[in-house]
């Protein structure tokens, strides 16, 4: 998986694109927001201490430390359960060389990447055109946010202006964007103003209806439940 341009990411090794997180902005990077009635938020390098997503302490670890793997997750989290979605990240991390390069992922040969996310265990259910979905994401990444998912949200300085952006992504309809500010909010400290607001149902303190909601084996199980109901009921309002 050859990158198709220079731009400072080595060349592949078996079929893989050597990888080195993007470099951030700097000082620039660290930048304190300030909300239209004044209250603030520290949008630098805003991260989870843990999440519980996956089941595998080393895939939650990435997600955690790591914007670009959780949005990777977010975009992989349909069609298949929560755990194999979010897990995604690291196996394609792990499959590069041991970290999640954006910018080779964005530049490599589109066969080449869908192979790579096809070969067993597949990262998704559907690797092929969940490989081009994230490729498509990893390159607004690199074009518009520097290489880095946490660019996206520190500049943001209102919970609707987050929604938009992400809604904007790749993939990311109406429903994903307010489930993906729901989890940035809950668990990753990313709370500009009236995020819980742009995030529905999904931002409710206390909720139990999606992933942003899921901190262990009990919260997994009662979001599971709700969403068992919620397909249960669609059902039924169709026949």
């Amino acid at each position: 998986m050859t990158p198709k341009d220079a731009r400072g990411v080595g060349s592949v090794d078996s079929g893989a694109p050597r990888c080195g997180r993007p470099t951030r902005g700097g000082a620039d990077h660290r930048i304190r927001l300030v909300a239209a009635v004044g209250t603030t938020w520290d949008a630098g390098r805003v991260t989870a201490s843990s999440l519980y997503l996956t089941g595998d302490p080393n895939a939650d670890a990435l997600l955690a430390r790591d914007g670009n793997a959780l949005l990777i997750g977010m975009v992989l989290d349909q069609q298949v359960p929560m755990e194999k979605a979010f897990s995604g990240p690291a196996v394609i991390a792990e499959r590069m060389g041991s970290s999640l390069d954006v910018a080779a992922i964005a530049d490599a040969d589109p066969e080449q990447f869908a192979a790579l996310c096809a070969r067993p265990p597949a990262v998704h259910r559907f690797p092929g055109s969940m490989a081009g979905r994230v490729q498509a994401v990893c390159r607004v990444l690199m074009s518009d946010y520097r290489g880095d998912a946490e660019n996206l949200w520190a500049s943001a300085t209102t919970g609707a202006e987050l929604r938009k952006r992400i809604a904007a992504l790749p993939g990311f309809g109406d429903q994903k964007a307010s489930i993906f500010v729901a989890l940035l909010g809950k668990q990753y400290g990313v709370r500009p103003e009236g995020w819980r607001e742009a995030a529905g149902k999904y931002g409710e303190d206390g909720s139990r209806i999606s992933v942003a909601d899921v901190t262990g084996p009990e919260s997994l199980t009662a979001v599971r439940a709700a969403k068992k109901a919620a397909k249960a009921a669609a059902r039924a309002a169709q026949q």
